[in-house]
């Protein structure tokens, strides 16, 4: 089985430097780069729009996520992490323990790895799971509730650049260096499938909202989309030479088709639509 994904559009130099994360609400996607500036770019206007240019970091920043509401949003560089509220375009500079005074959180879990230095990081959609992937190629997924190691997991034994949960938390999917995606049941701890297709450096994977599938980035500029079912690639796009820093699948919208954004070394955010549908 194959499935057709267009280019729906592409926001070229949407940052000056290399993006090298993304995150989605039901209504925008977040971009963050090498320079001080997060963007925020509209998904209810055709083609995407940007609506807020925050500038939160003094040195680039590497990571960005939102919350399940998709209200708040938190980033991180080398220096310090920022936590803000969406709906205002407001941030507060806090570290550590200290994000819990601007009233946006406060740290309830703590966890080693010793051993190997860590290069991801996912938390299960439910909130029980946190998983970490290492640069010598171990997986581990922690309990929250108890503060537990439950798994250690098998498989990859090159450095593990990305790892997700499945949306019901049935699933882990891990990637890196390996160019191999590897599936783990998260309640056995076992590895279900290697799903290859890649030939080079994974380093970003994202489930589609319904769990049928997953997108993968890798560093010579290929996205893929993956089959969880059929456990293969039912589609390529090779929109540009240059490494794919992250891929986020966009929250499927009712009468409309699934669709998921890329960005990269390229400094553009591009766009993919399901071939079929509105």
């Amino acid at each position: 089985m194959s499935k057709q994904y267009l280019t729906a559009h592409t926001i070229d130099n949407a940052h000056k430097t290399d993006i090298f994360s993304l995150a989605v609400t039901s209504t925008s996607v977040l971009s963050a780069s090498g320079t001080s500036t997060l963007k925020i770019h509209s998904t209810l206007t055709t083609p995407p729009s940007l609506t807020q240019s925050l500038p939160a970091h003094k040195l680039g920043c590497h990571h960005i996520c939102t919350s399940k509401s998709g209200t708040v949003a938190a980033s991180r560089d080398s220096m310090a992490l920022l936590m803000g509220r969406l709906e205002y375009g407001t941030y507060h500079k806090t570290t550590g323990e200290n994000a819990g005074k601007n009233g946006v959180g406060k740290k309830f879990r703590e966890y080693e790895t010793k051993g190997s230095f860590g290069l991801c990081v996912d938390i299960s959609a439910d909130g029980r799971f946190t998983a970490s992937g290492h640069e010598n190629g171990g997986v581990y997924v922690f309990n929250n509730d108890t503060g537990r190691m439950v798994h250690s997991l098998p498989g990859l034994i090159q450095p593990v650049r990305t790892l997700s949960f499945s949306p019901l938390s049935t699933f882990l999917a891990a990637a890196g260096d390996s160019a191999t995606i590897a599936l783990y049941s998260v309640a056995h701890g076992e590895q279900v499938a290697n799903m290859t297709g890649h030939t080079a450096w994974i380093f970003s994977i994202d489930w589609s909202f319904t769990g049928e599938y997953l997108a993968s980035g890798s560093w010579d500029g290929k996205v893929k989309v993956w089959s969880v079912e059929g456990r293969n690639c039912v589609a390529t796009h090779s929109e540009t030479d240059k490494a794919l820093w992250a891929v986020k699948w966009l929250p499927k919208v009712q009468g409309k088709s699934e669709s998921f954004v890329t960005a990269g070394a390229n400094r553009s955010l591009t766009f993919y639509r399901e071939a079929t549908g509105g």
